[in-house]
């Protein structure tokens, strides 16, 4: 048993498939998933079972994983004391973020704050929605998390700033500037997939809305949405700011605005040094 397996180990409970496990830590997917089976020969135990596209810890499992958090933990902090500068604050901060989000968190927040924190390891935590958000942060998979707000009571709310959601269109389709809400109803949009937790989250903002769009492309590949409202399949809806420079495509505001709150969210209880300097710096780039 190493580190490294360990490693591979969380890292794959966290985010439920061995290729994304692997992504996040910039490995070769083969070759994490041989060490995970070779140290299920080692201890005798099976960590993962399969579950739809993914993998899901069983019961053993999930007791090691629990182990292996604790004995990472201790290990970063070892490293942390070792390679700090005098003065700095050492220790890991532990940032949960939305797919949607997360462009922007390993893009802007954390390298600036990285900047002033050259002693702090860094890990990102992806999640499909506001409900996986929650789930790591109750168990304590994750100390902070950028994501859409509201959220649940028992979760500690911190607002960062108002993000207006747009409509992309092809440049054939005729929309006037700005679009009233309603003309989204019957409106062929890209849309996620089914029975994913985006599309559970649109489809809760398009019943807030009271409109009832047409799904004309369902796919969970974000690469893949610009290019289908280029080629005339649908609309979609986004952050402006996340599509302010996309070439051929119309955008559109609405009428009245659409906009969500971004925050950052914990749980109820003490935050390490590490993740109160990260809240504080957040908020203050707000």
């Amino acid at each position: 048993m190493n580190l490294r397996q360990l490693r591979y180990v969380v890292a794959t409970a966290d985010h439920g498939t061995m290729t994304a496990a692997a992504q996040a830590l910039f490995v070769a997917q083969p070759a994490l998933s041989r060490a995970i089976r070779d140290l299920e020969r080692e201890l005798g135990v099976e960590l993962f079972a399969r579950a739809g596209r993914g993998v899901a810890l069983t019961d053993t499992g999930e007791q090691i994983v629990r182990y292996a958090r604790d004995a990472l933990r201790a290990v970063d902090a070892i490293t942390a004391v070792c390679s700090a500068p005098a003065g700095g604050r050492t220790g890991e901060l532990r940032v949960a973020s939305t797919l949607t989000l997360e462009p922007e968190l390993t893009a802007r927040l954390l390298p600036e704050f990285a900047r002033d924190q050259q002693a702090v390891r860094v890990r990102v935590i992806r999640c499909e929605g506001r409900d996986a958000i929650g789930a790591v942060i109750r168990d304590g998979r994750a100390d902070v998390a950028l994501t859409d707000l509201p959220v649940p009571g028992d979760l500690a709310a911190h607002p960062l700033e108002q993000r207006e959601i747009v409509l992309i269109c092809p440049p054939a389709l005729q929309v006037r500037e700005p679009v009233p809400v309603s003309a989204l109803d019957g409106m062929r949009l890209i849309m996620p997939a089914r029975g994913g937790a985006r599309r559970a989250e649109l489809e809760a903002l398009l019943t807030r809305l009271g409109v009832a769009p047409v799904a004309a492309v369902e796919s969970d590949d974000r690469g893949s949405w610009l290019p289908s409202v280029r080629a005339g399949r649908g609309s979609l809806l986004w952050y402006r700011n996340q599509v302010e420079t996309a070439d051929g495509v119309t955008v559109r505001s609405f009428a009245p605005p659409i906009m969500a709150t971004i925050g950052l969210v914990h749980a109820r209880r003490a935050l390490t040094p590490v993740a109160r300097d990260f809240l504080i710096f957040a908020k203050s780039r707000g």
